[in-house]
């Protein structure tokens, strides 16, 4: 009888340490890990994920389903607000009270007209979640991003910014992509697409670029990209324009192509048009459209100039 006792006390707390271990447990992490002007060097070759490491020294889980990020919290850290484009809650603080789940977002290399050789770590903060998951459809991911220069063979952090700005959705950011937009001057897009359950998926493109000592969006082209709706849908490119005038910011020219059939009675989503467009849609049932749109740096951020180029088919 003892024995079968102790047998029974045994399986409860084996399940109560199983039930512990399946939750994820978060690492209290000091302060200095947000300095923007802390240091690092990695001999070459740099290891991303390594390297993802030693900026966020949290508790690292490998889950299923190629899941893996460091857990942890800091409550020595002063919050500060960062923006997020789905615009759902003003003013969200990092780090999180709650605790950060904290993913090796992307890496980009490349390299200069001198030879020089660079990497860009890109990072994705979303809120603690004891199961590991990101969750809340218009909640982007935060992004962060780490600049190295190669110099021998280490590789120098050049720039640290923990948190720019979150985008996409379910906290996951979109990846960057490198655009080349002076001589030597590059700065990275991010297509961020949301939308609700079933209805329209809108995508704005964003351009973010370091300025005035971090990195911050300084374009946004809205209605980039509308898909998920039957009887409409557009999308859109980009390029630099090579103006020899400009020897930085040079202009960008987006050019969006979409196709509109007049929906039926029972339809389900109303969408809005672009601007230019949206008065042919009422006298004619279907048609394609080409958009041209040029942006110009201002000072500041990319503006529209000039009037858009519009030909409908």
């Amino acid at each position: 009888m003892r024995l079968i006792r102790l047998s029974f006390l045994f399986l409860i707390f084996t399940s109560i340490c199983s039930a512990q271990d399946d939750i994820v447990q978060l690492k209290s992490v000091s302060d200095t890990i947000l300095n923007p002007k802390r240091t690092l060097s990695i001999a070459d070759p740099l290891d991303p994920a390594k390297a993802m490491q030693k900026l966020f020294p949290g508790k690292l889980y490998n889950l299923s389903d190629h899941n893996t990020f460091l857990s942890w919290k800091c409550k020595s850290c002063k919050p500060t607000s960062y923006v997020d484009v789905n615009g759902e809650e003003a003013d969200p603080l990092f780090p999180y009270n709650q605790g950060v789940s904290t993913r090796l977002l992307s890496n980009i290399d490349y390299t200069d007209s001198k030879g020089n050789q660079f990497k860009l770590l890109f990072f994705n903060h979303s809120v603690y979640d004891e199961d590991g998951l990101q969750t809340s459809r218009f909640t982007g991911g935060l992004l962060g991003v780490a600049k190295f220069a190669k110099n021998d063979k280490l590789w120098e952090m050049r720039s640290f910014q923990p948190a720019v700005a979150a985008f996409g959705a379910f906290a996951q950011s979109p990846k960057p992509k490198l655009l080349e937009i002076g001589d030597d001057q590059y700065a990275f897009t991010l297509l961020h697409v949301n939308g609700g359950g079933g209805g329209p998926f809108d995508g704005t493109l964003y351009l973010v670029v370091g300025l005035d000592g971090k990195y911050q969006p300084i374009m946004e082209a809205f209605q980039y990209q509308l898909t998920n709706v039957e009887d409409v849908s557009w999308s859109s490119s980009y390029k630099v324009i090579n103006d020899n005038n400009k020897k930085y910011f040079r202009d960008i020219l987006i050019t969006t192509t979409g196709t509109y059939h007049k929906p039926g009675a029972d339809a389900e989503f109303e969408v809005s048009l672009p601007d230019e467009v949206a008065q042919m849609a009422k006298t004619k049932k279907q048609f394609t459209f080409t958009i041209e749109k040029r942006y110009t740096f201002s000072g500041k951020r990319y503006k529209v100039v000039g009037k858009p180029v519009v030909k409908i088919k």
